[in-house]
């Protein structure tokens, strides 16, 4: 008889922007290095039916599932700690629950009751949670938000009764709290700690174990202080001070012996955590190189450090794997109006990348950033957007002066991308894109083939356009060429510059498949052009 899954539940106080994810996601890590089979799921109190039509400037990237699933970009947290792809059952939101609940009722499945928030939404959100932890020795949720959130108390709620159901045995509930450094008197204080315990406990639910975040480290002896005030052991409570990387998380788990008491609490066996792999991918990733390259990226979303979170982690594994350093440099596509504004803005850059986006805002830029690699041979990475910016930027480059995409202007007579076959009508609604998984077939004497070392692949795409074939048999005359097609041939997924050192553009997201310990083929192959300048 199968044994029944093991539930963990992440939650956190005192205020938002903790690490609940990075905390969930290296219990995760830590789990699986003793050899357990782990599934984690984010709950968000957003009313949102998925994170799709989220703002990206203010919630950060939204990351897309191999399923097609438009997710909070912990879920692109989950997959690089655990090496894992997920689906859509790993996402869930309110209104996602909502919606199931009222559809229900609509069709008559509770046969007359008085729908409400208890049993009923309860239900609903627990039954997500048990579907997404089947077949799994352990299931991990985070529930989003903050104790005392008043969007937060229905999943707080949900996890609190789904506990009682299967029994507490079976569960056991995390709560990442944070501990303020006060410079005048030299302490790490526990009050916001302690208060935080205590609004979770005036939920009905009592933690197990504490994760106690602070920006500096605060003395071993203050787990005792907070097990005095908080109700829970000693051995039972983690401080984890800010990292030198968040990759380092799962080790200073592992060194507080947490994970230990996890699988005791759970009744799992114990075992030896087998963490060698990630431990040399932290080394590469915290020692200084003798080498460093400096990389542009031409973006439009510039108000948050985490709308391009997987697009800066798969640079950064790139270059961990090649062995250099690596610097960041945000490029204002909006300020990009002439070759001259650019030039400046690439001083000392060593390569462009230009990332996905939506809107019309700072296209301009963009197609400008796409001209400058091009004629003066830089190395250039585009995605998705960035892919459609540099097939109009080389037909501008080739005398089609008023080439653009229907995204810009749908009535062009020089309509080079536009709207995918049957959607038209539906820009402005969510999940009508091309979403998830894609197979591509690459061309065998290109870039990409000797990049990726195979002619088949499988990645992943967000996007609305394409790639007008009425103008595919220009592409060589432009300087460009299609090197990756759907299986079809219907469909450009790549293209690559002629007589470059590095121009390769894709329609998918190559970065939500990169991980810190196994860099993206693309990724690695653009810095290691940047090495050889």
């Amino acid at each position: 008889m199968a044994r029944p899954t093991k539930y963990i539940f992440v939650t956190g106080g005192v205020l938002s922007g903790l690490g609940k994810g990075i905390t969930a996601a290296s219990i995760a890590n830590t789990l699986k290095a003793r050899g357990f089979s782990v599934n984690i799921q984010k709950c968000d109190p957003y009313l949102n039916v998925d994170a799709g039509t989220l703002n990206p400037r203010e919630h950060g990237e939204c990351f897309v599932t191999k399923d097609g699933a438009e997710t909070d970009l912990d879920l692109g947290h989950y997959e690089r700690f655990i090496d894992q792809e997920l689906t859509q059952a790993s996402s869930l939101m309110s209104g996602r629950v909502l919606r199931k609940v009222i559809e229900d009722e609509r069709a008559g499945k509770y046969e007359g009751q008085s729908v409400q928030i208890v049993p009923h939404v309860m239900n609903a959100i627990q039954d997500y949670i048990r579907e997404a932890g089947e077949g799994y020795d352990v299931h991990i949720v985070e529930i989003g938000g903050t104790v005392g959130d008043l969007e937060s108390q229905s999943f707080l709620e949900a996890i609190r009764e789904f506990g009682l159901k299967i029994g507490l045995d079976n569960c056991l509930y995390v709560h990442v709290v944070y501990m303020p450094y006060l410079g005048a008197s030299n302490e790490v204080k526990t009050k916001p700690a302690q208060n935080a315990v205590r609004d979770l406990r005036g939920m009905g639910i009592a933690p197990d174990i504490l994760v106690a975040r602070s920006e500096k480290p605060a003395p071993v002896s203050i787990r005792h202080k907070l097990g005095l005030f908080c109700g829970v052991g000693d051995d039972s409570i983690a401080l984890l001070p800010n990292a030198p990387s968040i990759y380092s998380v799962p080790l200073t788990l592992e060194e507080t012996g947490i994970s230990s008491v996890i699988c005791k609490k759970l009744g799992l066996e114990e075992r030896t955590a087998n963490m060698s792999a990630w431990k040399e991918m932290v080394t590469r990733a915290t020692t200084p190189q003798d080498r460093l390259v400096r990389v542009g990226v031409v973006a439009k979303y510039l108000d948050n450090l985490d709308t391009y979170m997987s697009v800066f982690e798969a640079l950064r594994a790139a270059a961990w794997a090649n062995k250099t350093g690596i610097t960041i440099d945000w490029i204002d596509a909006e300020t990009l109006t002439t070759e001259a504004a650019f030039q400046k803005a690439l001083d000392g850059i060593d390569g462009i990348v230009v990332p996905g986006g939506f809107g019309t805002r700072g296209i301009e830029g963009k197609i400008l950033a796409a001209q400058y690699a091009l004629k003066h041979k830089m190395p250039y990475l585009g995605i998705c957007l960035g892919l459609q910016m540099a097939v109009i930027g080389a037909a501008r480059n080739g005398g089609l002066d008023k080439a653009t995409t229907a995204e810009v202007d749908a009535e062009s007579a020089q309509l080079l991308i536009d709207t995918m076959e049957g959607q038209a009508g539906k820009e402005n609604t969510g999940g009508t894109m091309r979403l998830g998984d894609y197979p591509c077939e690459i061309a065998p004497e290109s870039l990409a083939a000797k990049v990726y070392g195979s002619t088949s692949i499988v990645e992943r795409h967000r996007h609305r356009y394409e790639c007008s074939n009425q103008y595919r048999d220009q592409y060589e005359a432009w300087g460009i060429k299609p090197v990756g097609l759907s299986p079809d041939g219907r469909l450009v997924e790549m293209i690559e510059a002629i007589n470059h050192p590095f121009f390769m553009a894709s329609q998918f997201h190559p970065e939500f498949k990169s991980r810190p310990n196994r860099a993206h083929p693309m990724f690695s192959g653009f810095i290691a052009s940047l090495l050889q300048k």
